[in-house]
């Protein structure tokens, strides 16, 4: 998967990625496409805790993801899981052509590596709707456990 790689989510990525939201692979997961605008066009102020990518397979998008603490996102989904140290992703293959070749898994890979590049990141905590087996699948391939307890999927530094 060399020819995969992320980089920084740039405005003149806000029309591919409304045609993303759009589409009906990824509304079944990504309900609201506002919500994840309105995060988008605060990426520099309100919701600057959020780290925005574009997923470029042989330079080409096909994908976004993200990253951010969980301290800072005051979200009610992380059951007993210390926020200190704690992060989530986000991913999605905006591209009919690419889905079910491993390029989730390898985002997920991608994504991973830069959050424990962090010094403060201790683990990474994820809830995927359980429906999306494709979602899950690739989180386990990539070491994440099921947290049976907190009901989401977790992998520690």
């Amino acid at each position: 998967m060399d020819l995969l790689k992320i980089r920084v989510f740039e405005d003149s990525d806000i029309f591919l990625m409304k045609t993303w939201l759009n589409k009906e692979h990824v509304m079944k997961w990504y309900e609201d496409p506002n919500d994840w605008l309105t995060e988008i066009y605060g990426r520099f102020d309100k919701f600057s805790f959020i780290n925005h990518f574009i997923a470029l397979y042989n330079d080409k998008p096909i994908g976004f993801c993200q990253h951010y603490t969980c301290a800072d996102a005051n979200e009610d989904w992380y059951g007993d899981i210390p926020l200190s140290g704690s992060y989530s992703i986000d991913y999605l293959i905006g591209e009919e052509n690419y889905l079910g070749k491993g390029l989730g898994k390898a985002i997920i890979d991608l994504l991973v590596k830069k959050v424990f590049s962090l010094n403060e990141a201790q683990r990474i905590i994820v809830l995927p709707e359980i429906e999306n087996t494709a979602s899950c699948k690739s989180l386990l391939a990539n070491g994440f456990i099921f947290d049976e307890k907190n009901k989401l999927y977790c992998r520690t530094k």
